[in-house]
């Protein structure tokens, strides 16, 4: 067993226990200890030490002999007890927004509800709403999270099936009998919502490798399985097809299964226009119709041209007379018109992030220290890392008040004189509230290095509210973030109204850096707004949101959305080098009003 596996395990007991209405320091300690165990440097084999592990903060001796347990058995009889005491699908609930243990105990207390389909029908009976502490507002917006969670049964965050893709697709690379492989769909398209993911693999020995596919510990069922295509259900939940094709039809299944449909409906219109047709599998002659004649009046004239060879997407593309279409722009918006003028631009790459802001520490609701995190961001190769915690407002995030803030700046200060070709730059996550103002006064934030602002509550409001509140706060001199800028949560949360085209104007007005979320659950700002934040002069920063140390890698993600943006090195601010950084931090505050 993992220590991440461990470390959900002891989350679990938290929750357990919070629903029995625990002892509030027992509940606190399997959180701590969960939270300690995710950022401790050890292997497996000192999980099994409970000396060891007792000398980590946070795990006293009981937890300790528990973890120990857990790691050399995979099983935890104290656990098993907790889940004997509620139904198994209690859990459940958890996944819906607004409720948690205080409610979901009281739920289950008074109206025996252990799954959502029981909440479910006793919301349509006005049963919650007669529950203390519920009332009508707060059974309708469970409704809405009932509604919203069905909806999207059946799919998943990009960064969700991130990890389990890269996976498969590493261990198919690895196979002797494999030649070529690739993931196709919209997961190579870096779509953040995927609802299945497509992989494709050249070999002469297809048996072979659907064989080594279905066993792959990964797969938790066979949906379906052929000579040439194979579907699974995934542990995570995820349906997974794998196409085995030749190395000529490789190119073709490739760019096929790619997609998107409508970037495939023009890729055909292309080729019937030169007098071909293309399909999944080959690009070749139109056939003559019964009394000898192309099918396609247009495609006659062209009838001579000769079918060139393709050994790869790219030769599809030059056939077609187009530059290679990365995969992240191809959803016919358009790209074929940039392609066949040459002019695509040079996308941004992982390599030319040289730092990045809006990271999180012990200090708030991070998982490592300092000291930590800028070590981190130094094995990643980055020059700089701006550490910006929740401000006081953010109860639920242990926002930092002023002392705090001025206490953590000095920190940063004085480890700052320890590095060499690094360096941590001080800020702040300042909530805006209601009106637009910000939840630390400038005498705070002019002290600062930068300044993240973020709305963290009052979702509510009217898009005409919602956007004259962001802008105030953009328009404040020492704002230099505007973070996740819609609010959205994936699959969880929809954007608030926003006039994002008046947002965006307001940036570029006053300066102030538009965030990229990298975090798999925001991706915020939506792709589809970038190319026009790019037109009007704003500038992206792609952050990772990060509250521990190995989120930092989230930026993996935010660049895949910049691409899929159509950004570039030169749009994203975070690609100066340290000795520029500085600089474009301080324009704004040194620009006249």
């Amino acid at each position: 067993m993992t220590k991440s596996q461990i470390a959900e395990i002891l989350q679990e007991i938290a929750t357990l226990l919070e629903l029995k209405d625990e002892n509030p320091f027992k509940i606190r300690a399997y959180a701590n200890a969960a939270r300690s165990l995710e950022t401790f440097g050890g292997n497996l084999s000192d999980l099994q030490d409970e000396e060891a592990l007792a000398k980590i903060p946070g795990i006293g001796k009981a937890i300790a002999a528990k973890i120990k347990e857990l790691a050399g058995t995979g099983k935890l009889k104290y656990l098993e007890e907790l889940r004997a005491e509620f139904p198994a699908a209690i859990q459940e609930l958890f996944s819906i927004s607004g409720l948690g243990a205080k409610k979901i105990k009281a739920l289950y207390e008074n109206l025996k509800i252990s799954s959502i389909e029981q909440l479910r029908q006793a919301c349509e009976s006005g049963k919650v709403a007669e529950l203390p502490g519920f009332g009508e507002t707060t059974q309708t917006r469970i409704c809405e999270a009932i509604a919203r969670r069905a909806q999207h049964s059946g799919y998943f965050q990009f960064g969700q099936v991130a990890a389990d893709t890269e996976l498969l697709r590493r261990d198919l690379a690895g196979h002797p009998d494999a030649l070529q492989v690739d993931v196709a769909g919209s997961y190579r398209r870096r779509r953040e919502i995927v609802r299945d993911v497509d992989l494709v693999v050249a070999t002469k020995k297809p048996a072979a490798i659907t064989q080594f596919f279905i066993k792959h510990p990964l797969v938790e069922s066979i949906v379906a399985q052929g000579p040439t295509k194979t579907s699974v259900r995934l542990r995570s939940g995820i349906q997974c097809d794998l196409r085995v094709v030749s190395s000529a039809e490789y190119p073709f299944a490739l760019n096929y299964f790619t997609g998107s449909k409508e970037h495939n409906i023009e890729m055909r219109s292309r080729a019937l226009a030169q007098g071909w047709t293309l399909n999944e599998y080959r690009l070749g002659k139109l056939p003559p119709d019964p009394k000898g004649k192309l099918l396609v009046g247009r495609a006659a004239k062209k009838s001579a041209t000769k079918v060139p060879t393709v050994r790869e997407e790219a030769d599809l593309y030059r056939a077609l007379g187009l530059d290679f279409v990365p995969p992240e722009l191809r959803e016919n918006c358009g790209e074929f018109e940039v392609a066949e003028k040459h002019s695509l631009p040079k996308l941004l790459e992982k390599e030319n992030l040289r730092g990045t802001f809006h990271c999180h520490t012990v200090a708030s609701d991070g998982h490592n220290t300092l000291e930590e995190m800028a070590t981190a961001a130094q094995e990643l190769g980055l020059e700089y890392l701006g550490v910006a915690e929740h401000s006081k407002s953010s109860i639920q995030a242990h926002g930092i008040d002023a002392a705090k803030l001025k206490s953590q700046v000095a920190a940063i200060r004085k480890l700052n004189k320890e590095f060499d070709g690094f360096r941590l730059f001080a800020g702040v996550e300042c909530d805006i509230l209601r009106d637009g103002k910000l939840d630390f006064e400038d005498e705070i934030l002019s002290e600062l290095d930068f300044v993240v602002a973020s709305v963290h509550s009052v979702f509510n409001l009217s898009e005409a509210e919602m956007t004259k509140r962001v802008i105030r706060a953009i328009e404040n001199p020492f704002v230099t973030i505007l973070a996740h800028p819609t609010g959205r949560l994936l699959l969880k949360r929809e954007p608030y109204s926003l006039d994002i085209p008046a947002v965006l104007d307001a940036a570029a007005a006053t300066g102030t850096w538009v965030e990229l979320n990298g975090a798999p659950k925001r991706l915020d700002l939506d792709w589809r707004w970038w190319p026009l934040a790019k037109a009007k002069g704003v500038k992206c920063v792609i952050d990772p949101d990060a509250h521990r140390t190995e989120r930092l890698q989230d930026l993996w993600f935010g660049v895949a959305i910049a691409r899929k943006g159509w950004l570039t090195k030169a749009d994203v601010v975070n690609c100066l080098p340290l000795g520029k950084i500085d600089a474009a931090l301080q324009a704004k505050r040194n620009t006249e009003p």
